[in-house]
């Protein structure tokens, strides 16, 4: 028993001398020159990638800002006739004193045309409202080709849009399903060419033909501007105790004056609008000669004349309701034959203040023509 302890206790030193053995008689068997390993000098290191720098252009980039003006233009002869194909070389345009190169004349049949259909629907048209909307159908459909669009306001005693641009049938359509005021009702003429006018500028391409024809009298008294004045002639006599003739005159006078002075802004801030939109405006009054009649109704349709010649249009006043037609007629002949005078201004004075435009026909100087008066240059 003694014995078999010693055996084991012996057991794993053999084991170990065994593996040494063998180990030293493998390391004899290898030829000498394998037994050294030649020491190489380190890697070198690996390159660094250096991108090429990029090569300075042999261009400048120039940046350039549109100040491209368009002047839709009118040319009748001494009858009143469009006048057409003239050229170029025919016009002479000027902005603000300084001439200008026209760079190229528009085809009336190729430039797309927007128009804003202004329609009033107040009780003081409504007895002729039905013949209105008839010729502004027909008119609609006469002027309007595929590309051009057309978009239908009421004049209420809010802006109210009847009808989003779209083609002329649709419109058309639209327009035949107004109905016109059967009471008295409050009027926002101002206000409805300010929305109309902002609608073309926000909705059409500056490229396009913009236009605002309105059938309407003209008379307001419920725009933003107009309410105003009115408050404030209100509270200008309210607090009057004196009710002598001398006191009520006076009155009298200061809320006429406060009236004026309210229409008169408004129409100045409609005529900016409109002219900011780059539209031009005509204006069809139904009302005929009664209108001379009544001192509220010539400052209305003086209003609309004003509005019409700042911007290149018309403002007709037929003397019945029977030519309402052929003012359309006379309209649309016009549109068609409109000249589109297209150049970039030299004016480098900057700043966004009105800038005064003239269109003349030098060598034909019997010829009449019709333009707007100026325009708000665009902000950079």
């Amino acid at each position: 028993m003694y014995l078999d302890n010693r055996k084991k206790s012996y057991a794993p030193a053999l084991v170990f001398i065994t593996l040494a053995f063998f180990s030293c008689a493998i390391f004899l068997s290898v030829p000498a020159g394998a037994q050294k390993i030649k020491q190489l000098p380190p890697p070198p290191p690996a390159p660094r990638y250096k991108p090429k720098p990029t090569p300075t252009p042999e261009y400048e980039v120039v940046r350039v800002s549109s100040n491209l003006v368009m002047a839709p233009v009118s040319v009748t002869n001494t009858q009143g006739q469009p006048v057409l194909g003239l050229k170029t070389s025919d016009f002479r345009i000027e902005e603000d004193g300084r001439a200008q190169e026209i760079v190229q004349i528009g085809d009336p049949e190729q430039v797309p045309l927007d128009i804003a259909l202004l329609i009033d629907v107040s009780s003081s048209v409504s007895e002729r409202f039905a013949f209105e909307e008839q010729a502004a159908t027909r008119f609609l459909k006469q002027v309007s080709r595929s590309v051009d669009r057309a978009t239908v306001f009421a004049i209420d005693r809010t802006p109210r849009l009847e009808q989003a641009l779209t083609s002329a049938t649709v419109a058309s359509a639209k327009l035949l399903t107004i109905k016109a005021a059967t009471g008295p009702s409050p009027t926002a003429f101002y206000d409805t060419v300010t929305e109309a006018a902002r609608y073309l500028a926000t909705n059409t391409p500056e490229q396009h033909r913009r236009v605002i024809l309105v059938i309407s009298d003209g008379e307001d008294n419920f725009s933003n501007r107009v309410r105003d004045s009115a408050v404030a002639a209100y509270r200008a006599t309210k607090d009057e105790n004196d009710s002598t003739p001398a006191a009520r005159q006076r009155i009298h006078t200061a809320s006429e004056a406060a009236l004026l002075a309210g229409h008169r802004k408004a129409q100045e801030e409609v005529q900016q609008e409109v002219q900011k939109a780059n539209a031009v405006f005509y204006a069809i009054n139904p009302s005929g000669q009664a209108l001379r009649l009544n001192v509220i109704s010539t400052r209305a349709q003086n209003g609309m004349q004003n509005l019409a010649i700042a911007t290149g249009g018309t403002a007709f006043v037929p003397e019945k309701i029977e030519n309402l037609e052929a003012v359309f007629d006379r309209i649309a002949s016009e549109l068609r034959s409109q000249y589109l005078l297209q150049y970039y201004s030299n004016n480098k004075s900057g700043g966004a203040s009105f800038r005064r435009i003239n269109v003349s026909t030098p060598a034909q100087p019997q010829l009449h023509v019709r333009s707007r008066e100026g325009y708000f240059p665009k902000g950079k």
